[in-house]
């Protein structure tokens, strides 16, 4: 087990990736401090784990409440004596138009996406101090690489969280303190059922999206959670102020490979579809 009696507090905790790293580590043998902020269902992903034979704790906690992380943090001590890794998942996403957010929306994007994740580092590397050292892993988004319109307090809390990441671990390296970023792209979560159930044509949405990924599928929480054992493990040792991009090659992309035609491009116009296509037809290329 790779990650043998060591404690983590784990933040959103409820669904998707926050779950999937929960039980993960859980399996790995940690105990696991699951965090979410309401308290309705609040204990599921704990009860899963205590069922299958694991260690862990629910603790009620908004993130974006100073007083609510110092609880959650003591509370872990009490219970563990230790604590060797936090996942800070939890989050809200955005999209707005910027000139009809408000202040209001500003704050509670960065509130629980930036300021959330300051508090639990903070008061995180307090307790990790007094261990000889420990791993951070902060969940931002493809947002730290490049932005969409409409998401500029999302792509602003995402990209703060990198700053820090990337600034805490060179400050505690030293201290046998590792803090890490990872950065998922479109990952199949409630927030991606609800995008292809609210659209006018679900399957072309997901052919839309499909084509801007490279590997042509949305990404798994288990997939994440993968890259979160790695990164909490002592297998990462020298590994420290990265942000890992886990996206299916969606940023390494340049364009979307929809099929379109210009007449704009050297030698005429020029049809570029999928790849598939080309194989199907065998004497097209793109020359």
């Amino acid at each position: 087990m790779r990650l043998k009696d060591k404690v983590a507090i784990v933040t959103g905790t409820r669904t998707g990736i926050g779950k999937a790293i929960a039980l993960r580590f859980a399996g790995e043998g940690a105990k696991v401090v699951t965090c979410i902020r309401s308290g309705v269902g609040g204990e599921d992903t704990s009860g899963e784990i205590k069922a299958a034979g694991g260690d862990a704790l629910f603790v009620q906690c908004d993130v974006s409440l100073e007083q609510d992380v110092i609880r959650a943090v003591r509370l872990a001590i009490e219970k563990y004596g230790r604590l060797d890794i936090i996942v800070n998942n939890a989050g809200v996403n955005f999209v707005k138009p910027f000139l009809e957010t408000n202040t209001a929306d500003w704050d509670r994007v960065i509130n629980t996406d930036l300021r959330g994740t300051y508090f639990f580092c903070r008061y995180g590397i307090m307790q990790m101090l007094k261990n000889g050292g420990g791993s951070i892993i902060n969940i931002t988004s493809v947002h730290t690489m490049a932005g969409l319109p409409e998401s500029a307090p999302y792509d602003a809390a995402k990209w703060g969280v990198v700053g820090m990441t990337k600034s805490l671990a060179v400050e505690f390296a030293s201290r046998n303190i590792r803090v890490n970023a990872l950065s998922p792209g479109l990952i199949d979560t409630q927030i991606w059922k609800d995008i292809i159930s609210a659209a006018p044509n679900p399957e072309e949405c997901k052919q839309y999206w499909a084509s801007n990924i490279p590997a042509g599928r949305p990404g798994f929480s288990e997939e994440i959670a993968a890259a979160a054992v790695f990164l909490a493990s002592d297998e990462a040792s020298y590994c420290t102020g990265s942000n890992i991009v886990i996206d299916g090659g969606m940023t390494a992309q340049l364009v979307s490979r929809q099929g379109f035609e210009s007449g704009a491009l050297e030698g005429g116009t020029r049809r570029h579809l999928r790849e598939e296509a080309l194989i199907q037809k065998g004497s097209e290329s793109y020359g």
